[in-house]
């Protein structure tokens, strides 16, 4: 079986693009009481029907809405879901012994500003309201595209695991709520599948996970930290392995159904990342037993390794190379771009024992990362993000010609 294309397209992005200075300063006046609600959505709109038309002009497909609706990436799920409560808000506090202080975003967290943005457990059982905290975007971003493109239009995802691996171990629900992982990971899952289910019957095709826990894995300071925590009641990959089987709980789906991952390394505040490390630990069996389409990963510098790992990759599955960054303004050389295209077909070809030319049937081009996962943004411009997206179309361009 081949691998589905369009989506992915030949040029993607990771979704998040920068927003606007007075976006970003109307929603912490929001947030501060400063201002209504009433007053944000019109300025949403109009930033989201811009960064669209940006995207168009650069050539791209897939079109999101920039995440300009949400303050940071993962939105809103868990927290509009029954069961689930951001506990940071609680008067008196909480205990922060409760995080697990090696996970790569709660170092990064604590460094900037003592706790994590949005503390969010379950304190009671999980449940969908049967409203969906995404399908806003998708259905505004219909009324700015042709209704024949409404299949391509990304939406990108909260991590199943976003609120679980950053806790420690039986920390991520109260005590007496759940008694063990399974039970919250069924009842995630099943949420999950709530959600996904309310989006496909409003026309969405392609979605994307933004996920940074699984790329933890290839950490080696993580890794370390794991093996040191004497409260931890199974392996990393044990962990890993259970992370899997609870993704592919979550995300099925009809098989007209897109789903991609987007393997992150973090994008906080002054461009910084969170952890480092080649995928040659997790890729053989992320690439095999996780039941995704796509797979987003970051190749923008050598903390992400080499792309020996693409070996492993199946010939139904595709990979979205992320070879120029979103971090920094420097333009990337275009040929030297290209080529690295070319060599990471030459490891699927290996693997796979076809041409280079079958193999590159196979992979796309991308930024490695969004350009604004948090508020602020990255530490570039609208012109420069717009460059860069030019410079993905353009490598695209070169190495499919004709194609989207």
């Amino acid at each position: 079986m081949s691998s589905p294309r369009n989506p992915p397209f030949r040029a993607e992005h990771i979704g998040s693009l920068l927003r606007p200075k007075e976006l970003v300063e109307k929603r912490y006046a929001v947030a501060a009481g400063k201002a209504s609600k009433d007053d944000l959505k019109p300025l949403e709109e109009a930033s989201i029907k811009s960064i669209v038309e940006l995207q168009q002009k650069c050539g791209f497909h897939a079109v999101t809405n920039g995440e300009h609706s949400r303050h940071q990436f993962w939105g809103t799920f868990f927290e509009t879901l029954n069961g689930m409560e951001e506990i940071h808000l609680r008067e008196g506090g909480y205990d922060q012994s409760i995080f697990r202080a090696y996970a790569p975003d709660v170092k990064s967290f604590m460094h900037e500003k003592t706790i994590p943005n949005q503390v969010t457990l379950a304190t009671g059982k999980i449940k969908h309201t049967g409203t969906s905290s995404f399908l806003p975007e998708f259905e505004y971003l219909k009324t700015l595209v042709p209704k024949s493109e409404w299949k391509n239009i990304k939406l990108t995802l909260t991590s199943p695991s976003w609120y679980h691996f950053r806790y420690g171990p039986n920390k991520a629900y109260l005590p007496g709520v759940y008694n063990s992982d399974a039970e919250y990971f069924a009842d995630v899952a099943a949420a999950y599948q709530k959600e996904l289910s309310i989006l496909y019957d409003a026309g969405l095709r392609n979605g994307q996970i933004d996920d940074p826990n699984l790329a933890y894995f290839c950490s080696d300071e993580m890794l370390k930290g794991w093996k040191a925590d004497k409260e931890n009641f199974q392996t990393a990959d044990e962990q890993f392995a259970a992370y899997l089987n609870f993704y592919n709980d979550c995300i099925k789906r009809p098989s007209d159904f897109h789903m991609g991952i987007h393997l992150c390394r973090g994008n906080y505040v002054g461009s910084r990342h969170f952890s480092e490390g080649a995928y040659d630990r997790i890729a053989a069996k992320m690439f095999n037993d996780l039941d995704v389409s796509t797979y987003y990963l970051e190749y923008d510098t050598p903390r992400a390794g080499g792309f020996e790992p693409l070996k492993s990759l199946p010939k139904n599955k595709n990979v979205v190379l992320g070879v120029v960054t979103s971090k920094f303004p420097k333009l990337e050389d275009q040929k030297e771009m290209v080529e690295r295209v070319y060599k990471a077909a030459d490891f699927v070809s290996e693997g796979q024992g076809i041409s280079r030319e079958e193999a590159l049937k196979q992979l796309s081009v991308s930024p490695q990362c969004g350009f604004a996962s948090h508020a602020e943004g990255n530490e570039l411009g609208d012109k420069d993000m717009e460059n860069k997206l030019q410079l993905v179309r353009a490598i695209a361009e070169e190495v499919w010609p004709g194609e989207a």
